[in-house]
């Protein structure tokens, strides 16, 4: 190429040509221009630069640079360029070029002034070094760092999801995760269940959960919501109901309903549902669209399209998660948009799979819990009003289990001067040992109204267990309390029993505790002879303890050292009531039972003692009543009882506000009844719980109106109040002193 004139003329030939030598045969591609008063012609390249950019130099020497300047991809490259020519300064940047047959290269591009004696800039030095493996070697390095970044967010998305999938009892649980997913991967998104129709969920209902069954989803609409711009009504046919003159009926009961499809099964999804389409009015595209248009109005750019994703259960299509996105580029962190829209359509799939598994979770517990609930309702005896004996009973099942258990008991009115008394315990806590628990009742009582004494009734309780071989081993013990002559009420009772393999009654008398550890067999169904009978004697003051071993019985003790507790505990009860008798030693027990507990007290009254007793029990009650009228007398005559063992003189009041809430819950409510009593300090508080949510509402005195008049009464006695519980409702009162 030759040297060029005006490239350092005060250097002498011999170093001169070295330069021009060095410069030629650099491996960097180099070039020189002249002054920009010129227009910066090239006056002299290197062979490195032909290689580098594809030009020979003929072609370019004596031109602008210009049409190396066509050659960067990016405007904003050529404009700081210029600005560095024009502030005549220094300037290095990596810039993208294209070569001559149009090949992209990375190249850094380092552009400096060379100024003569004077001062003035006379040439520029360009050099260009390819960079185009280093970047991309970085580019790759870039690439990974956000594959894994992705790969990270999916999995905290998916994460954090779960942990909210794993409380569904939380009630916004739902809700949670759409506002996880709105900040994150999409604009908006919302759950919607499907239960007799589609309806918008924040939350599920783990005692009602969604059956994903039913095509009535205009049932869910909360209010009216107008009519969005181009959707038609449509009429019983699916036809559209709006006709003018210039617009023709349009036939929309053909048009594909994919939501329904994805409801049903048909499709897998996701599918895209267009807002501005028309559909039939009460479809599920349709009533969602309609849905859709109402929540998003609050958007600043309402998306025109949504995404649903089935949320899919065991065997069933449970509901959807819809999803809308206004933004053109995949969500920030998850690579380039298509990578991103696939990422996200996987994260999608996978939450509302793990949400419809965590839902059909709770919807088959539910069904469980129901049908254990149900034969639990069904199997509690329902107490029997005996005269002259103040009866208390409680059961409660083992919460770690299904809520059903093989614990009964029952208080059977037998003859007017004999009542019965069974408490057994079948071996598990299934539906299986609920079931048999429920025979092995039926037989009982079935024997104990035909034969009355306890050693026979057990023999032909063995008799029928053999043949209809109930398939879980049973103990239980029945006992008869006879008063010799029921028209002379001082005369006293006597008890007779007979054990099949249970633990043994208690009974109390004046501090001390007695075990009736006589007539003890084998377990029900094992008896190979004839059953033996026990016979105390009872007198006024008396109180007979029956229970089963989860009272008593801890993996930590031996369930003799758990009986020796339950003497020491009876041997300090204090109370004179049979309600306090059995809270005392629940207090004192069941703190925290592993087994199913069932109780029975039975005491018999002693007026002459007991208002002098010295009584220092728990001030509160529990009493279990049947949803029926014949409870609201049983409530009355367990406050009177109890208020007289608190030595509480005005019970009028109490009588009446529990008379007024138990029948409020009696001809409102459904299931058994919980009523409880608690003395504050500041009065009598009285709580009574039933299984229907809503709320008592006082009548406001209409006379066409009827009910309500009882919770009139309440007020005027008491502070009340309500909450909602798990199961229903409960319902307060405090009694006012009666000075007020």
């Amino acid at each position: 190429m030759g040297s060029s004139p005006g490239l350092g003329t005060d250097l002498p030939a011999h170093v001169q040509e070295l330069c021009t030598r060095a410069m030629e045969g650099a491996g960097v591609a180099m070039f020189v221009t002249g002054p920009r008063s010129d227009e910066m012609p090239i006056v002299w390249v290197n062979a490195a630069f032909e290689r580098q950019t594809g030009f020979a130099a003929a072609e370019v020497l004596g031109r602008s640079p210009h049409v190396l300047e066509s050659l960067l991809s990016e405007p904003v490259e050529a404009q700081e360029l210029r600005a560095a020519i024009t502030e005549e300064r220094e300037i290095t940047h990596t810039v993208r070029a294209l070569r001559r047959d149009g090949s992209p290269v990375w190249t850094q591009l380092s552009l400096a002034p060379l100024a003569g004696p004077d001062g003035t800039v006379t040439h520029w030095v360009g050099v260009q070094v390819d960079v185009s493996e280093h970047l991309e070697r970085y580019a790759a390095q870039v690439a990974s760092l956000a594959l894994e970044r992705r790969e990270r967010a999916v999995l905290d998305v998916v994460s954090r999801s779960s942990d909210l999938l794993a409380d569904l009892d939380q009630p916004y649980a739902l809700r949670d995760i759409t506002e996880l997913l709105a900040g994150y991967v999409v604009d908006w998104a919302g759950f919607y269940l499907n239960d007799d129709g589609l309806r918008y969920a924040e939350g599920v209902d783990t005692a009602a959960p969604p059956s994903g069954r039913g095509q009535r989803h205009g049932r869910y609409t909360p209010g009216a919501y107008p009519v969005a711009p181009g959707l038609h009504t449509t009429d019983a046919l699916g036809d559209s109901a709006a006709v003018t003159g210039s617009l023709p009926r349009v036939r929309l009961v053909d048009v594909p309903d994919r939501v329904q499809d994805v409801l049903d099964g048909r499709i897998e999804g996701p599918v895209t549902l267009d807002l501005s389409a028309t559909y039939p009015q009460w479809s599920a595209s349709g009533w969602l669209q309609r849905d859709l248009h109402h929540r998003l109005s609050g958007l600043p750019h309402r998306p025109g399209t949504v995404t649903v994703t089935a949320v899919p259960g065991r065997r069933r299509i449970l509901g959807l998660l819809v999803t809308g996105d206004t933004s053109e580029a995949g969500p920030h962190g998850l690579g380039t948009e298509a990578e991103a829209r696939e990422g996200v359509r996987t994260l999608l799939q996978i939450i509302a799979r793990r949400a419809g598994t965590a839902i059909d979770n709770v919807r088959l517990y539910a069904r469980e819990h129901r049908l254990a609930e149900t034969l639990q309702r069904a199997m509690l005896p329902e107490q029997a009003d005996v005269t002259g004996l103040d009866v208390w009973t409680y059961y409660a099942p083992n919460s770690e289990h299904a809520q059903v258990g093989g614990d009964w008991y029952d208080v059977l009115q037998i003859a007017p001067d004999v009542v019965g008394l069974v408490i057994g315990d079948v071996v598990g806590h299934d539906v299986e040992a609920a079931a048999a628990m429920g025979q092995l009742r039926s037989v009982v009582r079935s024997y104990a109204y035909e034969l009355t004494t306890p050693g026979p009734v057990l023999e032909r309780v063995d008799q029928l267990v053999q043949g209809m071989r109930i398939p879980r081993s049973a103990s239980l013990v029945y006992a008869a309390l006879t008063q010799p002559d029921a028209e002379q009420p001082d005369d006293a009772w006597r008890i007779e029993y007979s054990r099949a393999g249970h633990l043994p009654p208690l009974l109390l008398r004046d501090g001390t505790v007695t075990q009736l550890d006589d007539a003890g067999g084998a377990l029900v169904g094992f008896g190979g002879r004839s059953r033996s009978t026990g016979v105390a004697a009872l007198a006024p003051g008396d109180t007979l303890v029956f229970y089963t071993d989860g009272l008593i019985e801890r993996r930590d003790r031996a369930l003799r050292v758990g009986l020796e507790a339950l003497v020491a505990a009876s041997e300090a009860v204090t109370a004179v009531d049979a309600a306090g008798v059995g809270e005392e030693l629940l207090s004192r027990l069941a703190d925290a039972p592993e087994d199913d507990v069932a109780l029975v007290v039975v005491r018999i009254p002693d007026p002459v003692h007991d208002a002098s007793a010295v009584v220092l029990s728990p001030r509160s009650r529990r009493w279990l009543l049947p949803s029926e009228p014949a409870s609201i007398g049983r409530a009355r005559h367990a406050v009177v009882r109890t208020c007289q063992a608190w030595g509480v003189r005005d019970s009028a009041n109490a009588e009446l506000v529990v008379s007024e809430l138990v029948a409020n819950g009696v001809l409102h409510g459904w299931g058994h009844l919980a009523l409880r009593l608690f003395d504050t300090g500041d009065g009598i508080r009285v709580e009574v719980e039933d299984s229907n949510p809503a709320p008592p509402v006082p009548t406001d005195g209409h006379p066409n109106r009827m009910g309500g008049f009882g919770m009139q009464i309440v007020e005027r006695l008491a502070d009340w109040g309500w909450r909602p519980t798990a199961s229903g409702k409960l319902v307060w009162a405090t009694l006012r002193p009666s000075g007020r």
